[in-house]
């Protein structure tokens, strides 16, 4: 498997060298045959091609079997025109990774805000409320007079019908549950669309128990009773909110694994910013990166039936479950005292070990 690796911005470094740390530990044990490349992207590939994701990159990762993406600033990057692409967004339109697959889950000796949970969110991510992916041409906000900004939302049947079908089939290797979260109250005819791509793929699935909930209502039932949710399936913007909400209520927003796919490419990708305030300093917990490049070995097992990855990525995870549970092992986020190259190195000690 070969993978492209694009650090990022901030801690992007910090945490994906310890992350390929636990890969090549992974290789190591299970025999995977890893191979690494490097590519710049972000403020680095900025200050030296001009643009912060140069075409040539965008290239390699097509080609690649995996990308390994770390935290991008891009808020802090100059306009598009000047050079500042939003790599998350042209990673996820451009090479049609259309489900942001995002799973909740309380970890051993962590404490949770809301009790037990083990969900999965999965958010459509090419289209949406998202003015950088949902205009073939041009950019899909405006401001046609000074004292006036305007938005325009996409939503397709064909982008729902996907990650509504992605999200039964998740649900019928798990506890066998969708829950469809709209705001059709209001938005009739977008989220109306949605609902009726995602009833038409739920009848398809007649063993799959299939709910619809209005997202400000999913909300205050992550916290009451998250035990509730198996696999929640949304729009893009509704699934950016919720599963930053449900992945700090099951522990920490750094806990949160990441993968964004389709049926032949993979991203794993952390699901926390850059935190460009900690950059450099050995204080970044690398545990979101850690669990998104297990998932993304999860991913290449289900596509190529490879069973020794599924055993890594499995491995990975028991890994850092192990170094969790230890108030010892964790990073200070978590009450502990490890910096994040020490965090990464207890992590392949765990794996080695198991």
């Amino acid at each position: 498997m070969h993978i492209v690796v694009m650090p990022g911005d901030g801690i992007g470094d910090e945490i994906t060298a310890a992350t390929l740390g636990v890969l090549r530990a992974a290789d190591r044990r299970f025999g995977l045959g890893l191979s690494f490349e490097r590519q710049a992207i972000g403020f680095a590939a900025l200050e030296q091609t001009g643009t912060t994701f140069p075409d040539a990159v965008l290239e390699r990762a097509r080609r690649a079997d995996g990308i390994l993406l770390g935290p991008i600033s891009h808020l802090d990057y100059p306009d598009r025109d000047k050079g500042g692409v939003n790599v998350s967004a042209a990673v996820r339109t451009r090479l049609d990774l259309f489900a942001n697959v995002r799973p909740a889950k309380t970890r051993p000796g962590v404490p949770s805000r809301a009790g037990e949970m083990d969900l999965v969110i999965m958010r459509e991510c090419t289209e949406g409320m998202y003015p950088d992916r949902n205009m073939y041409r041009g950019h899909a906000e405006f401001m046609p007079d000074p004292d006036t900004a305007l938005s325009m939302r996409k939503i397709t049947r064909h982008a729902c019908t996907r990650i509504a079908r992605a999200s039964f089939e998740l649900a019928t290797k798990r506890r066998r549950k969708v829950a469809a979260i709209h705001k059709a109250n209001n938005f009739i005819i977008t989220d109306g669309l949605f609902l009726e791509a995602v009833r038409a793929v739920a009848g398809e699935y007649p063993d799959v128990e299939y709910e619809e909930l209005i997202v400000d209502a999913t909300a205050a039932l992550l916290v009451r009773s998250p035990m509730r949710f198996d696999v929640i399936c949304s729009t893009n913007f509704y699934c950016d909110i919720l599963s930053d909400l449900a992945s700090e209520l099951s522990g920490s927003l750094g806990l949160a694994g990441s993968i964004n796919a389709n049926e032949e490419r993979c991203a794993a990708q952390a699901q926390h910013g850059s935190a460009p305030d900690i950059a450099g300093q050995n204080k970044a917990n690398p545990t979101s990166l850690i669990l998104s490049a297990a998932m993304m070995l999860n991913w290449w097992d289900e596509r190529r039936n490879a069973p020794n990855f599924a055993l890594a990525g499995a491995a990975i995870e028991r890994a850092v479950d192990t170094c969790l549970a230890d108030p010892a092992r964790r990073t200070a986020d978590l009450g502990g005292t490890l910096g994040c190259d020490a965090f990464g190195r207890a992590v392949e000690g765990a794996l080695e070990a198991a």
